[in-house]
């Protein structure tokens, strides 16, 4: 059974992004193209002509797959755009792009996480969920557990995080799998022992405050 607090990690994220614009960043990456016919990138700010219409269509994942990790919706648009412009500058086939945009989520918003690169105001704001609370400690409390955890999870091993986001983003194990280049039998193994992990974190810092 999961830890209540790793279910809180875990939880859904309410996004709506089909028929979101394109930010301003990647509609001017879009128009300034400049691809082979091959569909080869032929230079650093080259971007693949596919890119606003992967950017409506996967938005959404993307978004939710950070915002697992950082527990801001503030915070996953800023890496969200991040992953979305590395992706324009790829070869990476559409078909295949859902599961790379996946992956490319989980690694950024992780190391947004690690380097301390946070907006410590936003991420109070977005912990509290609808805002309601029944006092201004449980409020407090709530704040001060998604910090542990999100802090639990920046010291899991990065293969075992990032299985861990992937699979509660909705992954299958064979995406995830092909992801990390696991076998599709060690998937659970390794979200397992991640799960573990993150107890076994939570309880050791728990135990030292």
């Amino acid at each position: 059974m999961s830890h209540p607090r790793h279910r809180r990690c875990c939880r859904d994220v309410d996004v709506v992004a089909h028929g979101r614009q394109a930010p301003v960043a990647l509609r001017g990456a879009v128009r300034g193209r400049a691809e082979r016919r091959d569909g080869a990138v032929t230079s650093p700010d080259a971007v693949r002509p596919d890119l606003e219409q992967v950017f409506r269509s996967d938005y959404p994942l993307v978004v939710a797959v950070a915002a697992r990790v950082l527990g801001s919706r503030d915070e996953a648009d800023d890496v969200a755009q991040e992953v979305f412009l590395a992706f324009g500058r790829t070869t990476v086939p559409a078909e295949e792009a859902p599961r790379w945009l996946s992956v490319a989520a989980a690694h950024t918003a992780l190391n947004h996480l690690r380097s301390g690169r946070r907006r410590s105001a936003r991420e109070e704001a977005a912990s509290d969920g609808d805002g309601t609370a029944p006092d201004v400690a449980d409020a407090v409390v709530a704040r001060d557990e998604h910090r542990r955890l999100r802090a639990a999870l920046a010291r899991l091993p990065r293969k075992q995080a990032v299985a861990l986001v992937l699979r509660h983003s909705g992954l299958s194990y064979a995406d995830v799998a092909a992801a990390l280049d696991l076998s599709p039998a060690s998937v659970g193994t390794t979200v397992r022992r991640a799960e573990s992990a993150l107890r076994k974190e939570l309880s050791t810092h728990a135990s030292h405050g």
